[in-house]
């Protein structure tokens, strides 16, 4: 397989037997039918960073006008184990953006490291970011910025970096608990801001996981990926020549990726792990900019929480 685009973006074309897709992500490839053409194919799927529970899943590449029915005279290729790590990350880093590809700004204005922790509330496993797992309002962010509904989340600004001397990413916390919260980073409108997500030990020993984040609303620059703790020098390894544009990209177990992107759409967006239930127990935050410059927000989407009782009052 050649793949040529990732994320609804060309990269550099490169070849694999088989490629990693996490949750949230999209890819192209081009293969090249120059097999028999009187014989059908297997194509197998694997599970990526879980210990899989059930067999891998097989599909069949059919060479017409053979029948779709007819099986494969050759096994099944068996896919890499769910924990080759160095496999995973070597496919990742290399992706790398088609030359004439939208090139990052040289500089951030602004850095957010998120410390993804595995932890308690209330006896419950949650997920936090800084030791904030997030539980969405029942007011819609937008309508309750643009409105200045000051009661509808929480108005301190979230954490921005973690214990960082004291905290150590390859061991289970100290403290395991955490805190529920809702608030919002507010971003300059067309600023360029950096992510840094640092994975950690989860709660029990030797056990991290791998993470797809997603951001909805931009796609972002992948400067790179590393091992252990983010540290200043590790910025001089990021990648500012060819980056890719994507709008997904995972951490690796106790190891972090740096992520740049330019808050230039208006609205508020989420960004979160694309894991659906580590999504509902925590793993997520918010970002908003240039709300001021939304000038019409659907009724349906302020039918909800204390801009659903203003518009009810308005009407009455």
């Amino acid at each position: 397989m050649v793949v040529v685009e990732g994320d609804g973006n060309y990269v550099e074309a490169f070849v694999v037997d088989e490629l990693d897709i996490y949750s949230g992500e999209s890819y192209s490839v081009l293969i090249t039918t120059n097999q028999d053409p009187f014989k059908n194919y297997w194509v197998s799927v694997g599970v990526r960073g879980r210990l899989p529970q059930t067999p891998p899943a097989l599909t069949i590449l059919n060479y017409q006008p053979t029948s779709s029915s007819k099986f494969p005279t050759s096994p099944p290729p068996i896919t890499s184990p769910w924990n080759d790590y160095d496999r995973s990350k070597a496919f990742s880093n290399k992706i790398l953006a088609l030359m004439g590809s939208p090139k990052p700004p040289k500089t951030y204005d602004r850095r957010i490291i998120l410390l993804n922790t595995q932890n308690k509330i209330s006896g419950y496993i949650k997920w936090a970011l800084n030791n904030i797992s997030l539980v969405l309002p029942p007011t819609p962010y937008l309508g309750s910025i643009k409105y200045g509904l000051k009661n509808a989340f929480n108005q301190k600004n979230p954490p921005e970096n973690f214990d960082y001397n004291n905290y150590d990413v390859m061991k289970p916390p100290v403290n395991p608990n955490s805190t529920y919260g809702n608030g919002v980073y507010l971003l300059t409108f067309n600023t360029t801001v950096d992510v840094i997500l640092q994975n950690a030990n989860a709660l029990a020993e030797n056990v991290s996981e791998i993470h797809p984040w997603h951001l909805h609303g931009h796609d972002f620059w992948v400067l790179g990926y590393g091992e252990g703790k983010f540290s200043d020098k590790d910025v001089k390894k990021l990648n500012l020549k060819n980056p890719p544009l994507r709008n997904t990209a995972v951490i690796f177990p106790h190891g972090w990726t740096a992520l740049r992107f330019v808050a230039d759409n208006p609205g508020v967006w989420a960004f979160h792990c694309h894991i659906e239930p580590h999504l509902h127990m925590g793993m997520g935050v918010v970002f908003a900019e240039g709300v001021h410059r939304v000038t019409k927000i659907p009724n349906e989407a302020l039918t909800c929480g204390l801009t659903g009782r203003m518009f009810l009052s308005k009407n009455n």
